[in-house]
């Protein structure tokens, strides 16, 4: 059986602000704690055959060698009851209290030993995005000063981009270990910096080459020679970039991108950023990053707020549709689309650095969970198109390995226990 991969997501981030003080744990303040059973039902309900889950790293994982699988031994057997396949998201932006920051040398290993634990704990599972989005965790941490470290500086970006890939790809190496078709779908930012002046040109053609940085190292591509001096120069040291190139794991790799609204920017001379809204869009950024690796594609998150009149956030779903089936129709391999997430979220309006309590109207269902119009409209989107789309030729056949009744997944036909070989592309 093929899937095309109709998901969307447990808003699960994590980070802290204030010193370290305040934890925002979006998975307590949007109630999934207590409501995650009816949260999984409205999955299903909507039609998703994938859910991007995670338990929350800060709960589970207590200290070396020592986890609590309380929430995650309650909801993934409900996931299988629902035959709802999970992407399991390790790492959302935030640690545990005593792992500390992404400053901390210590993380990538200690985290992949979280991520051996977990395959373990559940061997069913094969979809997996060790951390998300890279990138934007090491920028919102350790350059804006927003999250966790709260630093701003180009050796503390530095530092925290290449903990969090060492970690990514460490984590992927684990979990190979113990199902060794796993497959990763890096839900990373894709991001384009536009000059607003001739002067502009120089700092935006550096910030997008900074773009591709946890990908290059993820997959083990030689960076741009700029963004090498700039490695070396803020503390990267030539072993540290060496273990990125010696670990080719790219072949098991899916390449997420997200994308929203936010995702282009204005860069002045002075190498200033603002938002340039939607300029070049999905389909046009999306070709920039599949050329440049050349593998498979998901549509990993997007949403948009509802305003007043309630279709805002609907047409931004057709047009973000639009666009995969753009760039699927233009020769690219993609092979999922999500909206994220499930139910609205706090405080992403001011990227959870303030504790207003604010609900942000970005999800299929509102935090009452009642559905909002984009809900029904992605549910209508689902039906119209999953059939639709396995059949072609361009949609790529994720080899999801449908389990036996003895892997913990439930009896029924067509069931295949045998686990197919990894996909080389």
């Amino acid at each position: 059986m093929t899937y095309f991969l109709f998901a969307t997501g447990i808003e699960n981030s994590n980070p802290t602000i204030e010193g370290g003080r305040i934890r925002r744990d979006q998975m307590e303040e949007c109630n999934h704690y207590a409501r995650w059973r009816e949260d999984l039902a409205l999955v299903a309900e909507t039609g998703c055959n994938f859910l991007r889950i995670g338990p929350p790293l800060h709960r589970t994982f207590l200290g070396p060698g020592r986890y609590d699988w309380e929430y995650a031994d309650q909801v993934f057997p409900e996931l299988c009851r629902l035959k709802i396949i999970p992407i399991v998201d390790l790492c959302h932006f935030g640690v545990p209290d005593w792992i500390g920051d992404f400053q901390n040398p210590d993380f990538p290993a200690l985290f992949a030993d979280y991520a051996r634990a977990f395959a373990r704990r559940y061997p069913w599972v094969q979809l997996y995005t060790p951390v998300n989005e890279m990138f934007i965790t090491a920028v919102f941490s350790a350059r804006y000063g927003w999250w966790n470290e709260q630093l701003s500086s180009d050796r503390s970006f530095v530092t925290a981009l290449k903990h969090v890939v060492r970690a990514n790809v460490l984590a992927m190496k684990a979990i190979l270990e113990v199902r060794p078709d796993a497959l990763f779908i890096q839900s990373e930012s894709s991001e384009y910096f536009h000059a607003d002046c001739p002067g502009a040109i120089g700092p935006a053609e550096v910030k997008n080459a900074e773009r591709f940085l946890s990908l290059d190292l993820n997959y083990g591509r030689r960076v741009d020679s700029g963004m090498y001096d700039y490695l070396r120069d803020n503390g990267m040291t030539r072993e540290e970039y060496q273990f990125f190139l010696d670990h080719q794991l790219k072949r098991w790799c899916i390449m997420g991108n997200d994308y929203y609204v936010t995702n282009e920017h204005l860069v002045s001379a002075d190498g200033q950023t603002r938002w340039a809204g939607e300029v070049f869009g999905y389909a046009t950024i999306t070709r920039q990053y599949y050329d440049r690796y050349r593998l498979p594609v998901m549509h990993t998150e997007t949403n948009l707020k509802e305003g007043p009149d309630g279709d805002e956030a609907v047409r931004w779903l057709w047009k973000q549709w639009a666009n995969v089936l753009r760039v699927r129709n233009d020769g690219v391999p993609i092979v999922g689309f999500t909206w994220y997430s499930l139910v609205d979220q706090v405080d992403w309006d001011t990227a959870l650095r303030d504790r207003n309590g604010r609900a942000n109207p970005l999800g299929l269902y509102d935090l009452d969970r009642k559905p909002r119009r984009v809900g029904l409209a992605y549910r209508k989107l689902i039906s119209d198109w999953r059939d639709v789309l396995p059949a072609q030729s361009l949609c790529l056949q994720v080899p999801v390995r449908m389990l036996t009744e003895r892997d913990g997944w439930p009896a029924g036909e067509g069931r295949d226990p045998t686990p197919p070989r990894p996909p080389v592309y």
